[in-house]
């Protein structure tokens, strides 16, 4: 402990004796550590903390699987084969796959909420805290029991100011009364997050084969993951004997996955794909410092020659310099969380909005114990990284070589330059291959852009209304609102066109299968979308062939559909298909039958994925909907208003709701959106991936660029004399600045070299990631090497010009 306080004052004084040098050092690692950090914070709410729940590792995600990979999707008769586990779930739960809206009514303030139909034993599968009150039986769950609803605390304290009475009172939801049966504790955070909970109430004798819920089940105690595998496939044999075309495959069967593994899905390799970036970004500032720490012992191997002629031992010289670079470390880590604070503040304000599990704003992202104890760690593994050779070096003095040498002479040494030489190389090999990833990133953010969604998404202002409730169950009393709000928005002065969809482009529909008449093919399933007349007017989409939809085809007219072009030229020899019969829904549910539609017109393809190809798509008129379709879909998501405008969209958006609550009979309106909020929400993941790794690399650059001129100008300083000589024998300054640039070029070229055929294996891992690129394309290589070279060509350039100003009579007497 004697020796380990003396090392520390001892380093204490030297770093205080070189203020310059210290800060730097702690700056650069502050950088590399507090970046490390933030995205460590990220990580550790996302993927390491355990859920939010009573022993989360006891929950796991019922699903069912294809050949195409695993569905998390549920059908309500799925539902009810799946409870019936018994011997391995302790209990299970059916929700919907994403909250609803829903009208809070009957007060001054009617207000859109989020809301979740639920099963009863949702709560008991996650364990939900009651605040106050109770939540919903077995029996309030059952069709025509009569309906209750449970409050988030959220809501309980902002609407209704933590009323402790407020259990048993009446609220209108969806214009229907619904009794307050309890308030959730603030602690419960459901995926996804709603309002209100109401009850799902499932027929226990359904064939609806609607895939729109959810299903999370609790294992019983001692019961593994694999022994509720093999119940899963024994109740998918069950299933497929009562059931045969919904598990026709092979390869079809139920299963289950851990909850966490379903809760964080594919964000997972994105996040450690950003995890290892930044330890490169760490790994250069500690290449860096390491090159400062080498520079600074070669001019302190006289003092340590002293010291160890004096009687001090190898390892207690390499200890010292190992103390220092420790103490390095901490103070830059501790500087480092101040930086990884801003950078989570910064994350969060670039975040996509879809990464699952950080809360409201982010909200669960913290610099809590896990991420201070990662800090931690990898200030001392850092300082330990850039401090070895160092501290190899100092402690392998030569006493007498170093005792005879002054000045500079006694800072040589082929050695450390060749390891200095070495570690630039490593970091320049390093950032060229993040800057081959952020290229990559940045080719497919263009790529993505360039992309033809197939309609114009300019001057269009969308927003969600929801319809749940009795009086909007019939096909219509929907048609007659989509024409009163269509008469009132297209009578303001500045809409060119309005309608009305179920879902908007780039954020998918419904999947139905369908038959055509007369046509070999097997039962397959197409993308269903509901619209009024005007949908195509208003997102300007070609009618190549036939008609649009317009007021005759309503509830009375023939029952028609429009397809796009990928529809007919998969399903249609000459790619045309007008006049053809398809029957749509057969064989899901009673709700869904319906007779044969004539296709009356072929529209142009609109992507439901910029990344993706045309999917084949079906358009039904919205009047012509089946009422119990109409239903469903208004109880599990909102119906969207689409506006046209002559003016920037959001300066009438106040005129658009008003005239739409009048239309309505008084019913809100939210998440108001420009269709090209839409459109660069579809691609935010990537725009956020590729903000990141290209600050990285741009970070890695500068630091390559910063190494590169300290080993250039420290071997300028340490060549004074060489080059003095040069130049008295008759070199000239030209000769002298190439002599240095040339040494800078020689490191490049092997950095260059070792960078691009590590990122031909390192860039494969973001294949997912890209689009319109490929992991190795020659062009972004090309392009990257250039900027590489180019910087170091500067790095060099600048201490070549200093050793060609040297005055050759100042260089000889130069020591």
């Amino acid at each position: 402990m004697e020796i380990f306080l003396t090392n520390l004052r001892q380093s204490l004084r030297t770093l205080a004796k070189s203020p310059g040098f210290t800060l730097v050092a702690v700056l650069t690692l502050a950088l590399g550590i507090g970046a490390n950090t933030a995205i460590f914070s990220v990580v550790n709410a996302v993927i390491l903390q355990p859920l939010a729940y009573p022993n989360p590792d006891r929950l796991v995600e019922l699903v069912w699987t294809t050949a195409d990979g695993i569905a998390d999707v549920a059908s309500i008769p799925k539902f009810n084969s799946w409870r019936q586990q018994t011997q391995v779930f302790d209990s299970v739960a059916a929700y919907d796959i994403a909250g609803p809206g829903i009208n809070l009514t009957g007060g001054d303030r009617p207000e859109q909420l989020k809301g979740i139909h639920v099963s009863a034993d949702y709560f008991r599968v996650f364990g939900a805290p009651i605040a106050i009150g109770r939540t919903f039986t077995a029996e309030e769950d059952r069709p025509g029991e009569p309906a209750v609803v449970v409050l988030s605390n959220a809501l309980w304290r902002s609407r209704f100011g933590r009323d402790a009475g407020i259990v048993n009172r009446t609220i209108d939801l969806g214009g229907e009364p619904y009794v307050i049966v309890g308030v959730l504790g603030p602690s419960f955070l459901s995926d996804p997050r709603s309002d209100v909970w109401l009850p799902l109430k499932p027929d226990p004798n359904s064939i609806d084969q609607g895939h729109y819920l959810r299903a999370t089940a609790r294992l019983k105690p001692g019961v593994t993951i694999e022994q509720a595998k093999v119940a899963m496939q024994q109740a998918a044999e069950q299933f497929k004997q009562k059931f045969p075309k919904e598990l026709s495959g092979p390869k079809d069967s139920f299963s289950v996955v851990r909850l966490k593994d379903g809760v964080i899905g594919d964000v997972r390799s994105g996040l450690l794909l950003m995890f290892g970036a930044v330890g490169l970004v760490l790994l250069i500032a500690c290449v860096n410092v390491a090159n400062l720490l080498l520079a600074r012992a070669t001019i302190r191997r006289r003092e340590m020659a002293i010291r160890s002629a004096m009687g001090a031992s190898r390892s207690r010289l390499a200890w010292q310099v190992l103390t220092e670079s420790v103490l390095l470390s901490l103070a830059g880590a501790t500087l480092g969380i101040g930086f990884g604070y801003l950078g989570v503040r910064a994350l969060l304000a670039i975040n996509p909005g879809d990464i699952p599990r950080i809360g409201e704003n982010g909200e669960a992202i913290s610099l809590d114990w896990r991420v201070l104890l990662f800090t931690l760690a990898v200030a001392v593994l850092t300082g330990i990284l850039f401090g070895l050779i160092p501290a190899l070096t100092a402690s392998r003095s030569d006493i007498t070589g170093t005792l005879r040498e002054s000045g500079a002479r006694a800072g040589g040494g082929m050695r450390q330059n060749k390891t200095r030489s070495i570690l630039v190389v490593t970091e320049m090999a390093l950032a060229l291959i993040l800057l081959i990833g952020a290229v990559l990133l940045i080719r497919t953010f263009g790529a993505l852009r360039g992309v033809n969604p197939g309609f114009d998404a300019h001057n269009i202002l969308t927003m969600e209304m929801s319809l749940a409730g009795a009086h909007f169950e019939k096909a219509a009393a929907v048609d007659q609102l989509e024409r009163d709000g269509r008469q009132k928005l297209e009578s303001l002065p500045g809409v060119v066109s309005a309608a009305l969809s179920c879902c908007l482009p780039l954020e998918g529909g419904f999947g139905l299968p369908f038959t055509i008449e007369g046509h070999p093919q097997a039962d397959t399933e197409s993308q269903w979308i509901s619209i009024s007349p005007h949908y195509f007017d208003v997102f300007r989409i070609p009618v190549n062939s036939g008609r649009p939809f317009n007021e005759r085809d309503n509830g009375a007219g023939a029952r028609v559909v429009i397809v796009n072009e990928e529809f007919a030229k998969k399903y249609f020899a000459k790619g045309d298909g007008l006049g053809s019969q398809v029957t749509i829904g057969k064989g899901v549910g009673p709700e869904f039958e319906e007779p044969p539609r004539e296709i009356v017109g072929i529209v142009g393809d609109v992507r439901q994925g910029l990344d993706q190809p045309p999917n084949p798509v079906m358009y039904v008129p919205i009047a012509q909907v089946n009422d119990g379709v109409v239903a469903l879909n208004n109880r599990i998501g909102a119906i969207h208003w689409i506006v046209r405008t002559k003016l920037q969209p959001f300066s009438l958006s106040a005129d658009i709701q008003r005239e739409l609550r009048g239309a309505s009979g008084g019913l809100p309106v939210a998440h108001i959106r420009s269709m090209q909020q839409v459109v660069s929400e579809s691609t935010s993941r990537n725009d956020f991936n590729m903000t990141l790794l290209t600050i990285f690399a741009a970070v890695a650059l500068l630091l390559a660029a910063i190494g590169i001129y300290g080993l250039m100008a420290y071997s300028v300083q340490q060549r004074t004399q060489e080059i003095g000589v040069r130049m008295a024998l008759g070199a000239n300054p030209h000769q002298v600045r190439w002599m240095v640039v040339l040494q800078g070029m020689q490191l490049n070229l092997i950095g260059v070299v070792l960078g691009v055929v590590a990122s031909l294996a390192l860039t494969r891992l973001m294949k997912s990631m890209l689009f319109g690129v490929q992991p190795w394309d020659p062009a972004t290589i090309v392009v990257v090497v250039i900027l590489l070279t180019l910087v170091t060509l500067l790095a060099a350039y600048l201490p070549a010009r200093r050793a060609s100003r040297v005055d050759p009579i100042v260089a000889l007497r130069y020591e």
